[in-house]
């Protein structure tokens, strides 16, 4: 065995016994290339990278198969990882930053090529979620790569290439819309080449010139937009690299789209850009396809041929391709300047629906970024995106982008709080009784701080308005009103459910019961949807804080056997500093909004008594309860006092509310009065799901940029040092409703969390429609917030409505058939999303 000059660092490392170095040396010595392990040590899994399976005859495969890198911090190996494992990665519980432990694996050598051969790992364990062995290594690129001898001339084993050597690329670990690995090329500088311009053709001669003998003459050409990446790779496709990107470029007679095929696509996709001149030769020409999505380029007051489009290929013939230095473009050539349409946020609502426009804005809210199935037809693939809040000045209320990937990984993943953001090409979603918002499309582009340097909009009349507003604010100020990731969803359900018999795709599915199990079982890491369930709620339990997602240390994790049970009760919340506390019991309590006074004196006192009946029975002293009951009935104590008693009375609870929440009878919680015969009936009862503190926004700061980041974007394909660098911060949260829904048939019950919206700076508060309630728990999970919103920048003093006295309502839900809506979201390992965005009574449904 041999490996490639490793520092002296690593050299020393050598002398030490390494797990990989005797696993290989055992395959290679056992006759069946067979070895389970019994004594493996950990090792840490630093990439994990992803391309389109082989096709084998008579074997099901998955769509996708996976290299995984490890390390025992002496050697890497590239290893393949078996079919069998694969849920493994789609669930985020193989991932890069984590020890793992091999029990089993095997050497595979290619019948087909000489000197090729890589370990197979077919069976392991979860160790650790956070690495001990990546700690003791400095630079994971120092690691020699361990291979076996005989095939250290094998470029696969020590190149950007997968191991199934069928495949020349790989995929972006999470879609197929982000370029991935060495291959793409990218910031080449353009060659200072003389060009002949006297023979160029113009893009309004080729349309004559289709389905002629004629050879098309050089075109010189700008590109004034461009669309994302587009994979078409398949089974028993043989292309190297399916790609297709298109673009639409003009000279002086007008624009024409221009398509960029196959292995063209690593090679100039990313030297292409919005403002590069081209200089092209033996490009061909054919009928445009008709059903794909295209730019609104009216703005550019130039004549559109659409009839036929550009194609650079590869070969047949071999496109030649020439990008023109901007300091060799001449102004006698007479191409087109690149023209905008910015629009402010005040200008919104007068735009038409799916009408395009570009927006500039300074980014105050980003979410995390999450994954839908995409309704391509094809190998199985995802789209990824994210929303985005960013304010110009001109309205009190944000752009609200949904921005999904386009094809711009590194800006994608960047996006951030107090910084610039420019969106292209953006579509103009109006949806009744939601603010308008903005969706991408396949021409979006996204510009953040640190990229907008040469952009051609830098000199739009419009962006320099909105730097100039930027230099009146201040940086204290705005970081106030940011937030990161967290659950969010945008557009709210309107009012009345709707569900259209001819179109079913309109509205969100209404699912039986009995497919819950599998729509939970089938969701994969990040993967977001959005389901709705008749049934009624027979039982709702507060709960004080959301679930830990801290890591748990050393602990032997075996996989696949991943535990899920996620419906534990969570501890207390830990004890904080005074100020801390009393935010934390401030945003506990909630506003009312009942019209009449004597109507809140009246539930005060409904409460309190409740409140009293429960605390005479967990023994609580009688001072501490008269004081609480006077406060209850008085409602005009000083404010500080008031948190806290009412934190006194929620540590009790807290502290005597048993393990199991169904069997939970405190104040703080409910149960329908045939809940406890149904229960018994009941063939499954889903528990899977609910908060956990990746569902809660957290405050933007600047000194937790990187962590954050981390925190709200997707696993990454390979570890670096500052993945695991910081930790977060522990989130304060408000407190949630767990609440259990049995459906329709009464077989079967799920149980979902219910987030209310208590402050207008949440960002979930944006664009919700905010029509008064009497904050019963009915109109609580109907509304989506408590009434009114706390204002956080008056400090307005409202009367406050605890949870106790909203679930002193809860009676109204006895029997009362109901449909929910719940976002269901994986996020990663053994933790699922299960919220409710809406829930509707029966009166508020119809069929169309």
């Amino acid at each position: 065995m041999e490996h490639n000059s490793p520092s002296s660092s690593v050299v020393s490392g050598l002398t030490q016994e390494s797990f990989l170095q005797r696993t290989l040396e055992q395959l290679s010595s056992t006759q069946s290339l067979k070895l389970t392990t019994e004594d493996a040590a950990p090792v840490a899994v630093i990439a994990l990278q992803r391309y389109l399976s082989e096709q084998t005859e008579g074997q099901q495969l998955d769509t996708y198969s996976y290299d995984v890198t490890i390390t025992d911090g002496i050697w890497r190996a590239k290893c393949f990882l078996h079919p069998s494992l694969n849920h493994l990665v789609h669930r985020n519980v193989l991932r890069t930053g984590a020890d793992i432990s091999i029990t089993q694996c095997s050497f595979v050598y290619n019948e087909r090529r000489l000197g090729h051969g890589y370990i197979c790992v077919e069976k392991l364990s979860c160790v650790a979620e956070r690495s001990a062995v990546l700690p003791r290594v400095n630079t994971v690129s120092s690691l020699p790569m361990l291979v076996k001898h005989g095939m250290e001339r094998s470029v696969v084993l020590q190149s950007d290439v997968p191991l199934q050597v069928s495949r020349k690329h790989y995929l972006s670990l999470w879609n197929n819309d982000d370029p991935e690995g060495d291959i793409w090329m990218s910031g080449s500088p353009s060659a200072d080449t003389v060009l002949d311009v006297s023979k160029v053709t113009l893009l309004s001669s080729l349309e004559s010139s289709f389905r002629s003998t004629w050879k098309p003459l050089p075109l010189l050409v700008k590109i004034i937009h461009k669309s994302r990446l587009r994979y078409y790779g398949k089974f028993g496709l043989k292309i190297d690299y399916p790609y297709q990107a298109y673009f639409e470029v003009a000279d002086q007679s007008g624009t024409m789209s221009l398509v960029l095929w196959n292995e063209l696509c690593p090679e100039f996709y990313q030297r292409l850009n919005v403002g590069t001149v081209l200089y092209l030769q033996n490009y061909t020409l054919k009928q445009s396809y008709s059903n794909r999505s295209r730019p609104q380029m009216d703005h550019h007051r130039l004549k559109i041929f659409s009839s036929v489009e550009i194609c650079l290929n590869p070969r047949n013939p071999a496109s030649v391709v020439t990008v023109v230095s901007p300091k060799s473009i001449l102004p006698q050539w007479g191409l087109p300047d690149i023209s905008y349409q910015f629009i402010t946020r005040s200008e919104l609502e007068k735009l038409a629906s799916n009408s395009a426009c570009d927006v500039i804005g300074l980014v105050t809210f980003v979410g995390r970024v999450e994954r839908v199935k995409s309704k391509w037809k094809g190998p199985e693939k995802y789209w990824t995106y994210r929303w985005v809040h960013a304010v110009d000045g001109t309205s009190d209320h944000p752009f609200i982008l949904e921005l999904f990937s386009s094809s711009q990984a590194e800006i994608f993943s960047r996006i951030c709080p107090m910084t610039y953001l420019v969106c292209t090409q953006m579509r103009v979603c109006h949806v009744d009784g939601s603010l308008p918002y903005l969706t991408s499309s396949c021409e979006t582009e996204t510009f953040i701080t640190g990229y907008h340097k040469g952009q051609p909009y830098v000199s739009d009349p419009r962006v320099k308005s909105f730097i100039q507003w930027t230099k009146t604010l201040k940086d204290n100020v705005v970081l106030q009103k940011t937030a990161v990731g967290g659950y969010y969803c945008y557009p709210r359900p309107p009012k009345m459910f709707t569900q259209s018999v001819a179109d079913a795709s309109a509205q969100v599915p209404l699912v039986a019961a009995a497919d819950l199990k599998r729509e939970l079982e089938t969701l994969q890491y990040r993967e977001h949807k959005k389901l709705a369930i008749q049934g009624q709620i027979t039982a709702v339990h507060y709960m004080k804080r959301p679930k830990s997602t801290e890591p748990q240390g050393l602990e032997h994790k075996e996989v696949p056997s991943v535990s899920t049970d996620v419906c534990d009760q969570t501890a207390p919340y830990p004890s904080h500093s005074s100020a801390t506390k009393q935010n934390f019991v401030e945003s506990l309590s909630s506003h009312c909004t009942d019209s009449s006074s004597e109507s809140r004196r009246k539930r005060r006192i409904q409460m309190s008594e409740a409140t009293q009946s429960f605390l005479n029975r967990s023994n609580i002293p009688a001072k501490r309860s008269s004081r609480y009951k006077n406060i209850e009935e008085g409602g005009e104590q000083v404010e500080a006092e008031s948190s806290s008693a009412f934190e006194e009375v929620q540590q009790v609870v807290q502290s005597t509310r048993p393990e199991n929440p169904s069997q939970d009878s405190n104040a703080l919680s409910w149960e329908s009065s045939s809940w406890p015969k149904q229960r018994q009936e009941v063939s499954e009862h889903l528990c899977k799901g609910g908060v956990w503190q990746d569902s809660i926004s957290r405050r933007f700061t600047l000194d937790e940029k990187n962590v954050l980041l981390q925190w709200s974007n997707l696993q990454p394909t390979r570890w670096t040092p500052e993945q695991t660098a910081d930790t977060l911060p522990p989130v304060l949260c408000p407190g949630y409703y767990q609440v259990t829904i049995l459906g329709i048939n009464k077989q079967i019950a799920v149980d979902a969390a219910y987030i209310p919206v208590v402050s207008s700076s949440e960002p979930q508060a944006v664009g919700l429609p905010q029509d008064s309630h009497g904050n019963t728990m009915l109109s609580c999970l109907s509304s989506g917030f408590l009434c009114p919103l706390r204002n956080t920048a008056s400090n307005s003093e409202e009367t406050l409505s605890g949870p106790e006295e909203i679930l002193a309502t809860a009676s109204e839900l006895e029997d009362t058939h109901v449909v929910c809506i719940l976002d269901f979201c994986h996020l990663g390992g053994d933790k699922v999303e299960v919220l409710i965005s809406k829930v509707y009574r029966v009166a508020e449904v119809s069929l169309d």
